[in-house]
């Protein structure tokens, strides 16, 4: 017979390597091969064609986002911590963000390499994107301390801090689409990991109540539509020897946001039951 704990940490088990296996995909068709590079090329170069004014406010948010984020996770979770007096979920919190960063910079600069395909050849690797895994981790931090009946809100405002610092990555060219979302599954394999952590621990069973983020799986789904669309136009454009700059940058943030959403949806609902 399993135990409780060991019921209670399965999805999150099932969560991380979901998210690992997913990780990998990403960084084999989007680095590895030339029609990935190809593709996420597109998305970058639309970037530079369709910034419609905006860039310099997005540099200025990229500047400020690092000392941003780590302000407000820490602040948020001094109030949470000493309000709540929960010191394990705290320290969990705190390892899986510094794990999560750490993680990054190091697949980013030494593990993972970028092989020259013919498509922007000279350039380093940049996957996963450091920025999205400042700003994400953060989210996650004051997600994991908030009570369970505040981090629906919690998990809406988290998430869509994390894609606008991970689409002003985008839209300034500091990375590409795939760079983004990397990060974003690392923040996600490493929320799996606390939540393994609380789940096996001796933290408290909150009773479950509804999801309430419906609205945000429907956002997710509208999103995924439309980054599917714009993949299959500029997979289909790119065999023709077309570019569509536009709808592949369109594409590269439907997809960015279709996956922090859904990763956050799917999160909130296995993590529900921890309080």
């Amino acid at each position: 017979m399993f135990s409780r704990s060991s019921l209670r940490a399965a999805p999150f088990i099932v969560g991380a390597l979901v998210c690992a296996i997913l990780f990998v995909g990403v960084y084999l068709f989007f680095v590895r091969s030339y029609m990935g590079q190809l593709i996420d090329e597109r998305a970058f170069a639309g970037a530079d064609a369709w910034q419609a004014g905006i860039v310099d406010a997005g540099r200025e948010f990229l500047d400020l986002l690092p000392v941003l984020s780590v302000g407000i996770a820490a602040v948020f979770s001094i109030v949470l911590v000493i309000a709540r007096r929960n010191w394990l979920v705290f320290i969990t919190a705190v390892t899986a963000v510094a794990a999560a960063n750490a993680s990054t910079q190091l697949l980013k600069y030494l593990i993972l390499a970028r092989p020259e395909r013919g498509v922007a050849d000279g350039l380093s690797n940049s996957l996963p994107s450091g920025h999205t895994t400042v700003a994400a981790s953060a989210a996650l931090v004051v997600y994991l301390l908030a009570a369970p009946r505040f981090r629906p809100m919690v998990a809406v405002i988290g998430s869509s801090y994390a894609i606008v610092a991970g689409a002003a990555t985008l839209v300034n060219q500091w990375h590409r689409p795939s760079d983004v979302i990397a990060a974003l599954l690392v923040v996600a394999f490493w929320g799996c990991g606390a939540g393994f952590v609380l789940a096996i621990s001796h933290a408290r069973t909150a009773t479950p109540a509804p999801s309430r983020l419906r609205a945000l799986v429907w956002i997710a789904i509208g999103c995924a539509m439309v980054a599917g669309v714009g993949l299959a136009v500029t997979y289909i454009s790119a065999l023709a020897g077309g570019s569509h700059l536009l709808i592949a940058y369109i594409g590269g943030l439907a997809a960015i946001a279709a996956v922090a959403y859904a990763l956050t949806a799917l999160g909130h609902r296995v993590f529900r039951t921890l309080a």
